[in-house]
């Protein structure tokens, strides 16, 4: 017991608020202990950012606690301020529920949501959508706008002379409520949400006199120190493929090697200290420990048979510079648009997307040129590399 409870005050843990020492001391009495994690369906995707608040979860559940995972339906309408350099485009009631219906499936890599004991799932719309004018002023005067204005982001968006919109403001009021309505013990969530937690923790000391514990968790961030995430374009998503996944993770700095083991795997801490070790002195290369990083994280998401072929096609892929072994292959009409078709079979996500890589130099022909027609027409068989990873046949 204590050293699952060490554990899961120090992996991958940034901060606890008040102190470990106090939510150890609630660890060790005898009870279950409410824990909460909220997640805001702004994608169609979980991604490996949020895995690593689903592990810490994990951890509590198999401890015996409570815990929950709140789907922000309500608050992903107004959108978190936080890291953003300017306001989030407002999202649709259906563009929300849409995104987040592989939410709980891709959860369930992580947590037991069985009937009897298992974690719940809870929506903050049941209780958000309730608050009359009455309730939101009352709640708008536990903070001043001296302690909004402090946030970093907001000190940066004033300085650049960029706007604020009032209801941004409403953001973190509304996480905190979310805390004093399931009356929580302890909220998880990356380092980011410290200031939006915090003021989780004062409105249930206020409202119901009840002491919150707040862990927030390391980023797991590229080299230019920006988090991995769908909002910076970098991320490892739930649902990639196994191929797809692998070649994301070797793409990563050396830097984020034992970040992600620490972060998205379940390799053992002695472990993770010996390859840490091994790094530092040389001892073993560093392409080869991020193959085995790789492949700890797709055999989590997809098992060890396609691990192993992932491992084995980017090798061959990007090692030796051959085609991949399977391809996607589609069907089309001689005279198609390649972007259309690209995009029509998901491998593109935009347009926009394909215009920029054509502009790049990174659309070719395998075997042949670089593409560089934004109106390219397929008029033959042919297979495009798109990028550095994708690849699509084409047959007329």
């Amino acid at each position: 017991m204590n050293s699952q409870i060490n554990s899961l005050l120090n992996r991958g843990v940034e901060q606890i608020i008040p102190s470990a020492d106090f939510l150890s001391s609630q660890l060790l009495k005898e009870g279950k202990l409410k824990i909460y994690a909220g997640i805001d369906p702004t994608g169609p995707t979980l991604h490996i950012g949020h895995s690593i608040v689903l592990r810490k979860l994990r951890e509590f559940q198999k401890l015996g606690h409570e815990v929950i995972l709140l789907i922000g339906d309500f608050t992903a309408q107004i959108g978190d301020p936080t890291d953003k350099t300017a306001t989030r485009k407002v999202l649709t009631e259906s563009q929300i529920n849409k995104n987040l219906q592989v939410y709980k499936k891709q959860a369930s890599k992580f947590l037991n949501f069985s009937r009897w004991g298992g974690a719940k799932i809870v929506y903050n719309s049941s209780w958000l959508k309730k608050l009359d004018l009455k309730k939101v002023l009352n709640l708008m005067s536990l903070m001043t706008v001296d302690q909004m204005l402090k946030r970093d982001m907001f000190v940066r968006r004033t300085e650049e002379g960029k706007p604020i919109s009032m209801h941004e403001f409403m953001y973190p009021l509304l996480q905190g409520y979310d805390s004093v309505m399931l009356e929580v013990d302890v909220e998880i969530g990356g380092n980011d949400q410290m200031f939006n937690m915090l003021v989780g923790r004062d409105l249930e000391k206020k409202l119901i006199n009840k002491e919150k514990t707040a862990i927030t968790m390391k980023l797991l961030a590229d080299a230019t120190g920006k988090k991995m995430g769908k909002t910076e374009g970098n991320m490892v998503s739930l649902s990639d493929t196994a191929n797809d996944m692998f070649g994301k993770v070797m793409s990563w700095t050396d830097g984020m090697i034992v970040p992600g083991f620490e972060l998205c795997t379940d390799v053992v801490d002695s472990e993770i200290i010996r390859i840490s070790e091994s790094l530092r002195s040389g001892i073993e290369n560093p392409r080869d420990i991020k193959i085995r990083l790789a492949k700890e994280i797709v055999v989590f998401y997809h098992g060890s048979v396609e691990a192993d072929a992932a491992e084995r096609n980017f090798i061959n892929t990007f090692s030796k510079g051959d085609v991949p072994e399977e391809i996607q292959e589609f069907k089309v009409s001689i005279g198609s648009l390649l972007s259309k078709e690209l995009l029509d079979n998901k491998i593109i996500e935009s347009i926009g997307e394909y215009k920029r890589l054509v502009k790049e130099g990174a659309v070719s022909v395998v075997g042949g040129e670089k593409i560089s027609d934004f109106n390219f027409v397929i008029d033959s068989n042919l297979t495009v590399k798109v990028g550095k990873r994708r690849f699509a046949k084409f047959t007329v």
